[in-house]
């Protein structure tokens, strides 16, 4: 494989209520490696249709003003032609829509060229799948 590219697959653990996940450790562990110092661009996946991936502040409440203003866009209940799993669960399959299952983000000197207060985030409403993969490929 070309050290210009290079992915890994993280495997995360939600559990079995709504979370956002902070993979900002994770992914500038995978940059050091990966980077080696070099520019380029690093893309975060995750191959699921009931998860996405959001850069947010997290640790001052927004990651839970995230989830309430989900369950105000997206609420959980009968309304969701989707029906199979808990409840609401037709929600869940929207959710990418609005939080992608992918970001690119910008590497400078093999880190992450973050804003002050922005985390990296796996968004999981589906309290039903507690295992979820994020795939994390760097291109420089």
């Amino acid at each position: 494989m070309s050290d210009a590219f290079t992915t890994r697959e993280l495997d995360v653990t939600t559990g079995s209520r709504e979370r956002v996940v902070d993979l900002t450790g994770d992914c500038e562990a995978f940059l050091r490696e990966a980077a080696a110092g070099r520019d380029g661009l690093l893309n975060i996946f995750t191959p699921h249709a009931t998860a996405g991936i959001a850069v947010i502040e997290t640790g001052a409440g927004s990651d839970d003003d995230l989830l309430a203003a989900l369950h105000t866009l997206l609420p959980a209940d009968d309304r969701w032609q989707h029906r199979h799993g808990s409840p609401g669960h037709g929600r869940d399959h929207v959710l990418p829509a609005l939080v992608p299952p992918h970001a690119t983000l910008p590497v400078i000197n093999g880190r992450l060229a973050l804003g002050t207060w922005q985390s990296v985030c796996l968004v999981d409403t589906n309290i039903s799948n507690v295992n979820r993969k994020v795939r994390l490929s760097f291109l420089g």
